[in-house]
């Protein structure tokens, strides 16, 4: 199938070690177990036979959304068998397991991260907790930034918001255009670390050290960061960074992940308020309750999650990332974006021979290889589908998202079922 998800004109937006040790392990199919961990991988790939499903087509659209390894399938389905059959599964083991990973893979601690439901949901709720609009001040961001998120910014500055806005230039935007956008009255700085619309990477680094030496706070959309390409939030300084789950994480709709860097809570107000907020509970209003002055004592939790927690999240999703955050710090992000690289440089070599204008940086290390194309969708879609190929196709461009279970040969199938452009 061919995806149309990456244009705003075109579509909705939406957003955006194995089972070992695992409450759920007993529970697993043997095909997640030793035999599937002991067989081959496949010629020029690093997944091994039975990771996943034979696909319909070759896709080359993880951007959009990741196929669901097959042991991370079976982990979601052992969590279902225990929902049918009312037997007892831990969510908190769980949730303890999966938040130290994701913790791992950006070099955060398990505290200071909180379940979001999306990418956009993880930027809402720091907006909120910046108090702006109402705080005023100055926000900048790029257009490199998520789509979906220009709508949020674009409401700020009706509201009183002086929100700045930094073009790219040749496909990049320099820090030094963040420094002269940044100001004394900045509040906020935004963007994508690695853009959804090109691939494009971020020096944040550099960025967050402009931001606070003038005062204003660094949140970070990695949705196409987180699993592809190294992330240190404690080296970066960056202050807030939100991810889903369903893309490079492997894991599905409906759960991702906040971090917040811990010294930033005190300067953060809570605006929304949840039951999965509390460390404390002790009501005084039921039969048999020690009596008291108030309805009930409440305490909130002193993390991440005390602040911005608010009901129940997904638990499939949990059982799912379960398996797939263990094997991607099993495979290394080193070694995944190792993998793509050749990909990258035969794409960057042949779409120009066959025509086509790549706007993505060639020395970009992220997954996302983009093109422009006018009518790409009409130009496009009927070749590929033809040749069994899928990639993202929007109205005027197109983008090419290898991941670590594609092969040279993937490229060199949809490279021969590209037109020459004219």
């Amino acid at each position: 199938m061919i995806q149309r998800s990456d244009s705003p004109a075109e579509t909705a937006l939406s957003r955006r070690t194995l089972l070992r040790g695992s409450a759920l392990l007993p529970l697993a199919p043997a095909m997640a177990g030793e035999a599937l961990a002991a067989a081959p991988a496949a010629a020029g790939s690093l997944s091994r036979a039975g990771d996943f499903a034979p696909m319909a087509k070759v896709y080359l659209d993880s951007g959009t959304m990741h196929p669901v390894p097959l042991p991370a399938k079976a982990s979601v389905d052992a969590y279902f068998r225990t929902r049918t059959e009312m037997r007892e599964w831990s969510s908190h083991d769980t949730e303890v397991r999966i938040k130290s990973a994701f913790a791992r893979l950006i070099n955060a601690a398990p505290e200071d991260l909180a379940f979001v439901q999306s990418t956009t949901a993880g930027e809402q709720s720091i907006v909120d907790a910046l108090d702006l609009p109402a705080a005023k001040g100055s926000v900048v961001t790029d257009t490199l930034h998520f789509f979906g998120s220009f709508w949020l910014y674009d409401q700020l500055g009706k509201q009183g918001v002086d929100v700045r806005w930094i073009r790219p230039t040749d496909g990049r935007i320099d820090p030094d255009a963040y420094e002269k956008a940044i100001g004394p009255d900045t509040k906020l700085v935004s963007l994508s670390l690695v853009s959804t619309y090109n691939g494009f990477e971020h020096d944040l680094k550099r960025i967050c050290e402009i931001a606070h030496a003038r005062g204003a706070l660094v949140y970070a959309d990695i949705i196409h960061a987180a699993g592809t390409v190294p992330i240190d939030v404690r080296a970066t300084g960056v202050d807030f960074a939100a991810t889903a789950s369903y893309k490079w994480l492997m894991g599905d709709f409906g759960l991702g992940f906040l971090y917040v860097r811990p010294d930033r809570l005190p300067r953060l107000k809570r605006k929304r308020f949840g039951y999965y907020q509390l460390d404390g509970f002790n009501p005084h209003v039921y039969p048999y309750d020690q009596p008291g002055e108030t309805i009930a004592d409440m305490t909130p939790r002193s993390d991440v999650e005390g602040l911005f927690a608010m009901g129940t999240h997904s638990h499939a999703v949990m059982a799912q990332l379960d398996w797939s955050l263990a094997k991607l710090l099993e495979l290394g992000v080193d070694n995944i974006m190792a993998h793509r690289q050749p990909l990258l440089r035969r794409l960057h070599e042949a779409l120009p021979a066959k025509g086509y204008t790549v706007v993505t940086p060639r020395d970009c290390r992220s997954p996302l290889l983009t093109c422009v194309l006018p009518d790409a969708h009409k130009a496009l879609a009927e070749p590929l589908n033809r040749a069994g190929v899928a990639i993202t196709l929007s109205r005027n461009r197109f983008r090419i998202c290898p991941s670590w279970f594609n092969t040279m040969d993937d490229i060199e199938r949809l490279i021969a079922a590209l037109p020459a452009s004219s």
